[in-house]
């Protein structure tokens, strides 16, 4: 299925009504969702910073800012830009975030370990973070351009596989477990949205359960730690459990509407390790209780049923795949998050989205959403 873009012979008159027909069908649904998501994160990073020490560059909440501003500049950008001409660069972007891992490995600042962020100017770039975009373009290019009508087998999508398994191996090297594990979460739900062969779909399983002694084998040894200890987390409270515990101290201790802002004294008192990123939840649990938690979730959940509702009802193959893809991203790092915290699922680095502090993180959920808004409006100007 061919890519059209915009049509550069149109007349003047022309272009301008395309623009007001943008305009008068703006999506402000959705940027009302998003805005009020982003207000209550910078909120509860207020909250959750005013325990810890100052930081170079300000406070955490004010750095948060400046990044969500940056972010809505990329989300004009790709709302500004039509979806279809994006889609033609895909794999031009997909090479340059690849130098882009790969760069980090040579100028990569070394935390705690990792080596994930390239510095610059005062801020951090952390690559891995574009690839969660960059995946679903690619991956949305490679399937309109061969449609949903067929059932795709393994050697079908060789392509796609190694499109992923690429970014994959580079960011499992930094190591990154999280973020790796959303590209192949990403991969695999919009695969199986396009159609995937059931015998395919058996093997893969199969060949994952025999694998799982060799995936052990490769894990770093914290990330072993990790899941023995969201087995037992009492198995060593005062060391690897004790993230998992006071998290759900926290989240238990707000109540039904909360011990008030600013009044958390898990987070207040530092008993909860990283509460301004992985546990940025539980600060907000604990300070607002179940109400607010249910708040919440109630508008993550309500932005996720947007997106698919925005790729229903897109005009285009193209559109569908690409809100499809943002929703999924979306929802799975919610999903994953809130498991973490809840003790439901081991600890593996994956954000809140919006929410968690992290530059490069929100600058690639905002433009997402201006893809997303990008995709809404040009259902009212695309020919069905």
């Amino acid at each position: 299925m061919p890519i059209e873009g915009l049509n550069p012979r149109k007349s003047q008159a022309e272009r301008l009504k395309f623009d007001r027909r943008l305009l008068l069908n703006f999506d402000w649904v959705l940027l009302s969702m998003v805005f009020t998501i982003c207000g209550i994160a910078l909120i509860n990073l207020y909250s959750a910073g005013s325990s810890l020490a100052a930081m170079k560059g300000g406070p955490i909440y004010v750095k948060q800012a400046v990044w969500v501003l940056i972010g809505i500049v990329f989300m004009g950008i790709f709302f500004s830009i039509d979806y279809r001409t994006i889609i033609r660069h895909a794999y031009t972007i997909y090479g340059v975030s690849i130098v882009l891992l790969l760069v980090v490995f040579f100028l990569g600042e070394i935390t705690r370990g990792t080596q994930r962020w390239i510095s610059f100017g005062g801020f951090s770039l952390q690559p891995s973070e574009l690839l969660k975009l960059t995946i679903i373009l690619v991956l949305a290019r490679f399937y309109n351009s061969r449609g949903v009508e067929e059932s795709y087998t393994l050697r079908k999508l060789w392509i796609p596989i190694v499109l992923v398994i690429v970014p994959f191996l580079l960011i499992m090297k930094q190591p990154d477990l999280g973020t790796a594990m959303m590209i192949l979460i990403i991969f695999v739900s919009m695969t199986l949205f396009v159609g995937v062969n059931w015998k395919s779909i058996v093997l893969v399983v199969t060949t994952g359960i025999l694998m799982t002694p060799l995936c052990w084998a490769v894990l770093k040894d914290y990330q072993k730690e990790r899941i023995l200890t969201f087995l037992d987390p009492d198995k060593d409270p005062l060391g690897s459990g004790y993230h998992i515990i006071q998290s759900i101290i926290a989240i238990g201790s707000g109540g039904i509407v909360g011990k008030g802002f600013l009044k958390g004294t898990q987070s207040q008192l530092r008993f909860l390790p990283e509460h301004q990123t992985d546990f940025v939840f539980s600060v907000f649990a604990e300070e607002w209780g179940f109400l607010g938690s249910f708040i919440l979730i109630f508008l993550f959940l309500s932005l996720v049923l947007w997106s698919l509702r925005i790729a229903r009802t897109s005009r285009d193959l193209l559109g569908t795949l690409i809100a499809f893809g943002i929703a999924m991203l979306i929802f799975w790092e919610l999903f994953i998050n809130l498991g973490m915290v809840l003790g439901i699922f081991p600890v593996v680095g994956i954000p809140l989205p919006f929410l968690s502090y992290g530059g490069s993180a929100i600058v690639v959920l905002l433009s997402s959403v201006g893809l997303l808004m990008n995709v809404s409006v040009r259902r009212f100007v695309l020919q069905p």
